[in-house]
């Protein structure tokens, strides 16, 4: 399972100190069946906690994701400052669902290459 996480959502788990550790057990959790909100089109809501805190008072992360495949960070939020992500914002990360999934492994490289993805070691 390779797990990756966009140029946005790596600013965002930088500005919160959200390290790869915490982002490897929410796709470990996600590939055991425990999963927050599966929104369909292998679009799903993970909470990840805040740091010496619940999981409650911490931060949703929304991950394109198919199992034993690919994982996607593409957007994170904390509960305190958005309540939930817009039908418009789900439509458009479907559709991102559909793109980022049919990369091939040559693609994803390239990506990696310039930056534009960011692997989860």
């Amino acid at each position: 399972m390779r797990i990756f996480k966009n140029v946005w959502f790596r600013r965002f788990a930088k500005r919160e100190k959200i390290g790869d550790t915490v982002l490897q057990k929410a796709i470990t959790s996600a590939s055991d069946g425990i999963i927050d909100a599966n929104l369909g089109g292998h679009v799903i809501k993970q909470k990840i906690a805040r740091a010496g805190q619940g999981k409650s008072s911490g931060y949703r992360t929304i991950i394109i994701f198919r199992k034993e495949d690919k994982a996607f960070f593409v957007y994170g939020f904390s509960k305190n400052a958005q309540d939930n992500i817009s039908k418009s914002e789900l439509n458009a990360f479907k559709q991102a669902a559909k793109e980022l999934l049919a990369l091939s492994n040559e693609q994803i490289e390239r990506l990696l290459a310039n930056k534009s993805l960011i692997e989860v070691k």
